[in-house]
């Protein structure tokens, strides 16, 4: 029995969380408050943006946003929206949830992030948005892309479920994208555990995502405490609208105590990205002489939250080595086969083949945790265990 764990992820609540969760009970309010209101307010102002949405999941937030700017730009059923061929499986599915249709770009081989060339390269008449993923706590390669949407007049939705508080060239994740949505689902870097955010400067654009994470309902009326006016008129518009509903929307709300537990994690965040990356440059020291290991890339001007710590084998067995970490207690995971899942062989057969660099990720490469609950002796316990493994 292997008495060290490394995981994938944490949590540790605060005794100022134990506080805000305390404070939610006592004022008998699990319906969206204060908490999620200053929760919204504080994230999206960190992020560069004047609007935030706090759902139930970051795949949630995907979904509206995605929604939101179809409504808004008039996207046609089936028209196309690019996504990358390595990612999490939400950020397609959502595609096809809207009735568009994914189109899938290969990935830079060292920051396994959407290449802008091959971006480039995927536009067709019918392109109407792209999904760039941050992944890992990387941010995309967001200076060319950016410009390369706007250029060919394409919204942009920044998925940034696995990244927070990162950027390139001194501006964070989040300032290109008509939305970015972040997770703060269990392991990721802020915990809530459940819970997304949709971060947009539009205001139309905000308010439709709103309507849509309540079932589509008139935004007069998409929460409750906005009835609590003396205003006559306001008071007429609520008995004749707050039971209105005028577009087919999804039950994708949170509650208070989600916000209340990610806005006292959202308090000690930068402590603990610190200790995400301070882990991760250990180990990189520690693990840089292993020939047979391709480790995480941080372009010169990039900033890197480490959420997990990808890699890639080379050349070998990967699920042996993985079955190796595995037996000494270090959780894995495949670096996110996208193309190669049963639904998605089914749906786009023979796509796999078409992305050299993501069908290679799929086969060699996988990731292990990197959180702030880990130690420098975690880390040199995973650099024992890897070099057990390649030179014992």
């Amino acid at each position: 029995m292997v008495s060290r764990k490394i995981t994938l992820g944490t949590l540790n609540i605060s005794p100022r969380g134990k506080q805000f969760i305390d404070d939610v009970v006592a004022n008998n309010r699990l319906s969206s408050g204060l908490y999620t209101k200053s929760f919204e307010s504080r994230f999206s102002h960190l992020h560069g943006n004047r609007h935030g949405i706090f759902c139930n999941s970051g795949t949630s937030a995907l979904q509206i946003a995605l929604a939101a700017l179809k409504e808004v730009h008039n996207y046609q059923d089936g028209d196309e929206v690019l996504v990358p061929a390595t990612t999490f499986i939400a950020t397609s599915n959502i595609v096809i949830q809207n009735g568009l249709k994914p189109v899938f770009v290969d990935v830079d081989p060292q920051t396994f992030n959407m290449d802008p060339q091959e971006m480039l390269a995927a536009i067709t008449p019918r392109t109407r948005c792209v999904i760039p993923v941050h992944l890992f706590g990387l941010p995309a390669n967001m200076v060319a892309i950016g410009p390369l949407a706007r250029e060919k007049g394409l919204q942009i939705i920044e998925d940034s479920c696995e990244t927070m508080f990162a950027g390139q060239y001194g501006r964070i994740v989040g300032y290109y994208g008509d939305f970015s949505c972040f997770s703060t689902y269990v392991a990721h870097l802020i915990v809530g555990g459940v819970g997304g955010l949709a971060l947009t400067d539009d205001n139309e654009l905000a308010e439709i995502a709103r309507s849509l994470m309540a079932h589509g309902r008139d935004s007069i009326y998409t929460n409750i405490d906005q009835d609590d006016s003396n205003d006559e008129e306001l008071r007429r518009q609520m008995i004749e609208r707050r039971y209105r509903f005028e577009r087919v929307g999804y039950s994708y709300r949170a509650t208070e105590l989600e916000a209340a537990i990610a806005l006292s994690e959202l308090e000690r965040a930068s402590d603990n990205i610190r200790t995400r990356r301070t882990n991760a440059a250990l180990l990189t020291k520690l693990i840089s002489h292993i020939s047979e290991l391709q480790l995480p890339f941080i372009p010169p001007g990039y900033t890197h939250s480490f959420m997990m710590y990808p890699m890639v084998l080379k050349y070998g067995d990967r699920d042996d080595l993985l079955m190796h970490l595995e037996r000494n207690g270090i959780e894995t995971r495949y670096l996110f086969p996208l193309l190669s899942q049963p639904i998605y062989q089914k749906l786009f057969p023979g796509e796999a083949e078409k992305f050299p660099v993501a069908q290679h990720l799929a086969k060699q490469g996988f990731f292990i945790g990197m959180h702030q609950g880990l130690t420098s002796d975690d880390m040199l316990y995973i650099s024992d265990v890897m070099g057990a493994y390649f030179e014992g």
